[in-house]
């Protein structure tokens, strides 16, 4: 079963898609990450980062890992980390329900 929650977009690495203020509705996501492919975005918690939750474009697929970069050039991503594993991905996002007013 399915849980739906919603994040908050903090910071600018997803411009111009998602603003500072966004409001994100996704799905959480547990041991099943089935339905994420290229382009999908996804939150993230990387395992040297916990607690904290980032707002990424999943780009690649390789031997089970994924490579996920922010829409912005001025993100943090896996340009600078590398590849991810399936187990920091929290979530899908499914729509922005709030537009900041930026």
């Amino acid at each position: 079963m399915s849980r739906f929650g919603t994040v908050s977009v903090s910071g600018n690495s997803m411009q111009p898609t998602y603003n500072d203020g966004d409001w994100l509705f996704v799905r959480w996501i547990d041991a099943n990450i089935s339905g994420l492919e290229r382009k999908s975005i996804i939150v993230i918690e990387r395992d040297e980062q916990p607690g904290i939750f980032l707002v990424k474009r999943i780009q690649k697929f390789h031997s089970g890992r994924y490579w996920v970069e922010g829409d912005s050039q001025e993100s943090t991503d896996s340009r600078q980390w590398g590849w991810i594993s399936p187990h920091e991905i929290r979530a899908k996002v499914l729509f922005r329900y709030w537009k900041s007013k930026q």
